[in-house]
């Protein structure tokens, strides 16, 4: 998946595709980001205001103008392994009737926390049961 920097991807659609082409109908769906500048939400889909909030909030807590050791990567690397390690690298949603069971306005999310786009894996399993 590629991002386009920093911001929140929905992914639901290409996580949904996945479950309907396995043919789970009960289960459950592990989705899990292989990156530590990255992360993953379960969040509001209907008002775009909420991604602008959340996006503010977290530069709030893990600024670049903050004193970092780990500078390496640029200044943005590490406020986004700090953002990384507030939020999740891993979601498990219910499969309910062949479909993931999120509820009206919730919407699955690549949190890309880097400022340049980005290449990032995830990895797609399903249980059924």
């Amino acid at each position: 998946m590629e991002s386009k920097g920093r911001g929140l991807i929905n992914i639901t659609r290409s996580v949904e595709a996945v479950v309907t082409r396995s043919g789970v109908t009960q289960g459950l769906c592990h989705v899990f980001v292989q990156h530590t500048s990255a992360s993953l939400i379960i969040q509001e889909n209907a008002d775009p205001s909420v991604q602008r909030d959340l996006l503010r909030f977290f530069d709030d807590l893990a600024p670049e103008a903050r004193a970092w050791e780990h500078t390496d990567e640029g200044p943005d690397d590490m406020p986004a392994h700090a953002k990384a390690v507030l939020t999740r690298t891993s979601e498990i949603v219910p499969v309910i009737a062949g479909r993931l069971g999120l509820g009206t306005w919730q919407a699955l999310y690549l949190f890309e926390h880097r400022r340049a786009p980005h290449r990032r894996r995830l990895v797609i399993t399903l249980s059924d049961g």
